[in-house]
């Protein structure tokens, strides 16, 4: 399966540690995995995968508030409706279920298929979860 991960971290920085593990697992399951960052790429095509990962960090601590790249992204990525997705959020903060919330709310008014979300709390359980995806 054709697999794309969106990263958003909250801050603009390299990809995190548990992205680069969750595709590690997906990998490593015979899948064909791309990692995006969101900060930097611009105009990604996301149709032509079979399926789509968003991980994030919450911004703020008690709010739930996601990073402002990833409506920007999800919408000028091209028609996303119907494609199945995953949610996942880095755990941050006692609020991060909230932010999860927000982060399905902003995929399915994009018309994803929001089939599975979790929160991330390092990166071995980031590797693990990569390793169900298609199972």
């Amino acid at each position: 399966m054709r697999i794309a991960i969106i990263s958003a971290p909250a801050v603009r920085k390299a990809v995190p540690d548990y992205v680069t593990a969750l595709a590690k697992g997906m990998e490593s399951m015979g899948h064909r995995v791309d990692v995006l960052d969101a900060w930097t790429g611009d105009g990604f095509r996301l149709p032509g995968y079979e399926y789509i990962v968003v991980t994030a960090e919450p911004v703020s601590l008690f709010g739930g508030k996601l990073p402002e790249v990833i409506p920007k992204v999800l919408a000028a990525a091209g028609s996303l409706g119907g494609k199945k997705s995953a949610a996942f959020l880095k755990k941050t903060t006692p609020f991060t279920a909230k932010a999860l919330s927000n982060l399905m709310r902003v995929m399915e008014k994009e018309g994803m298929l929001v089939n599975w979300s979790d929160i991330i709390l390092s990166a071995a359980q980031a590797e693990f979860l990569g390793k169900r995806i298609g199972a």
